[in-house]
């Protein structure tokens, strides 16, 4: 059989765009002479729709186009994600997560969705019924079985599949179907794919018969999409691998022993990393209606970083550089600042902030009193540089994008109104060593320095007072990026990160600075994620709390 896998990115929302998206993949794989479609899941509204399914029309008009699409198909199946209404009155969730089997012109059947995943990023389990089993279709003398996403997240290697109870994959093993394919929207983060892969391997092998998982790609809000979609022979094994971080239709031979990869198939590491926050970039701005961008460039790791990635997503015709240096900035750092932006070959410009503080200053000199200068006065620096940014923003259209990492964000060395803003948190999600990790893969990457190696190896330093270094206020990064990896990604209280080998004394003062600074982290801009924990919908800590770990 030939399978037409349709990696396609969509838009959650844009119904006309995602029909375009599907009926000109279909159309390509048809006359390829594909004899089955297979679409990512929720493919006709995006994944994920959240609360737009709570919008009075919003669920009948992707029911609409879901018909509007099946009219155009012929003999040659399409299995089309989307979302379906259950009676009204029916006890239960309003909704199925739902993949509808389009030919002749009709959806001809309708496979639903088994477990609801209601952890990290995902609530299904707010809108949606889960399916009693999942569906087996028969067809052309064969057995399909349809089964969406979590329903093969079902390995007892998987922590996750311990939150059910339900095995669609054991239940299809017991049906001697001929086919399984899979709809999935599966957000990346880094490992992802080393669990992935086995648990298609292993559908493959329980079920005796080919599986094929078709995965969305895209960046939507803070989830990137990676795609990668594969089919796995219980035999031959994998057999074929789509791109990673961009679309692609393929046709896939099931009967033919050649294997087919795409050259961008399985990224790992540093490049997967990088595709990963450029195509984040790229959807969320153009998806939100921009097309340039703009950053405050202060010579430092985190800017140049999210600069070099810019200009990959954007071009750097469409990226501006802006150095806002007070008196306090040092002469390398304006340097190190012109030097990226030059390497880039970006729009430059200085802004000097230092009058700007001083009125302020004097403003509230008569409010302030004999008061000692402290923290204030620097963060009075870094909202000038908001202020001014933002105004920048606004007057070009461009979209300004923040640069603190999630080291910084965890425990609160950043401003709030002051290097907070923007809107995107592009590198939020990366702790400070992967941004030094990331800028040199992109330096090799580019067979040329792009960020300027006195920026990779100078002391980290965020220049609001003079001779100030991130140590004065931090334990060194690699300690600090444990500690955290420990107690936010993995939970682990204090006296079990001392345990690892840690100090009680940083350990208290880390934790305690993590807690305090939850209000912070609530008015951040969204950020992309990148890691299986990321600050934003996937961890919901109350501000105020008393709890102590």
């Amino acid at each position: 059989m030939k399978i037409g896998i349709a990696q396609i990115n969509t838009t959650v929302g844009d119904l006309s765009g995602n029909k375009a998206l599907i009926l000109d993949a279909y159309r390509q794989l048809t006359e390829l002479g594909a004899e089955l479609v297979v679409f990512p899941e929720l493919a006709v509204c995006g994944y994920p729709p959240r609360d737009l399914l709570f919008k009075s029309r919003f669920v009948s008009n992707t029911e609409a186009t879901l018909k509007e699409i099946a009219t155009q198909t012929t003999e040659v199946p399409a299995v089309v994600g989307f979302v379906e209404s259950r009676p009204k009155g029916s006890k239960g969730r309003p909704y199925y997560n739902a993949a509808a089997w389009c030919s002749h012109g009709e959806v001809q059947h309708i496979a639903r969705k088994s477990l609801l995943p209601n952890y990290d990023v995902f609530d299904e389990e707010r809108y949606f019924e889960p399916a009693e089993g999942p569906s087996v279709i028969e067809w052309q003398g064969r057995k399909i079985g349809i089964t969406i996403c979590e329903d093969i997240w079902t390995h007892s290697d998987i922590p996750t599949s311990r939150r059910y109870c339900d095995d669609p994959v054991a239940d299809l093993a017991t049906q001697e179907i001929d086919l399984l394919l899979n709809l999935s929207a599966s957000p990346w983060h880094e490992g992802k794919n080393e669990a992935r892969e086995p648990l298609v391997q292993d559908a493959a092998s329980r079920c005796k018969c080919p599986a094929v998982y078709c995965n969305a790609v895209g960046g939507n809000d803070e989830l990137i999409f990676d795609g990668g979609s594969l089919v796995v022979d219980p035999e031959r094994g994998l057999i074929a691998g789509l791109a990673a971080f961009d679309s692609e239709s393929c046709l896939i031979n099931l009967e033919k022993p050649e294997p087919y990869f795409s050259e961008k198939f399985n990224l790992k590491g540093n490049a997967a990393t990088q595709k990963a926050l450029v195509l984040g970039l790229r959807d969320y701005a153009h998806k939100s209606g921009f097309k340039k961008t703009l950053i405050g460039l202060s010579g430092g790791i985190d800017s140049a970083v999210v600069c070099a990635l810019a200009v990959e997503a954007f071009g750097p015709e469409n990226v501006t550089g802006i150095a806002l240096p007070s008196s306090i900035s040092s002469q390398h750092s304006r340097d190190d600042a012109a030097a990226l932006a030059k390497n880039l070959g970006i729009e430059y410009h200085e802004v000097a902030i230092a009058e700007s503080v001083a009125a302020s200053e004097a403003a509230l000199a008569p409010l302030f009193g004999d008061r000692a200068k402290d923290v204030t006065e620097e963060n009075i620096q870094a909202r000038t540089r908001g202020l001014l940014l933002m105004a920048m923003s606004n007057k070009l259209g461009a979209l300004l994008l923040t640069t603190g990492n999630k080291s910084e964000i965890s425990v609160g060395y950043c401003t709030l109104y002051g290097d907070m803003c923007g809107g995107l948190a592009a590198i939020s999600d990366l702790p400070k060593m992967k941004v030094y990790a990331l800028a040199r893969h992109i330096n090799a990457d580019a067979g040329r320095e792009l960020i300027p190696v006195n920026t990779i190896e100078k002391p980290p330093s965020a220049e609001l007072r003079p001779d100030q270094k991130d140590e004065d206020s931090l334990p060194a990064y690699p300690v600090l990026d444990g500690i955290l990896r420990l107690y936010v990604e993995e939970g682990l209280s204090r006296a079990e990160i001392v345990a690892k080998g840690y100090e009680r004394e940083v350990v208290d003062d880390i934790v305690r600075k993590v807690d305090l600074n939850e209000y912070k982290r609530k008015q951040a801009a969204p950020g992309l994620k990148t890691t299986p924990l990321a600050f934003g919908i996937g961890r919901r800590i109350p501000i105020v709390q008393k709890y102590v770990s």
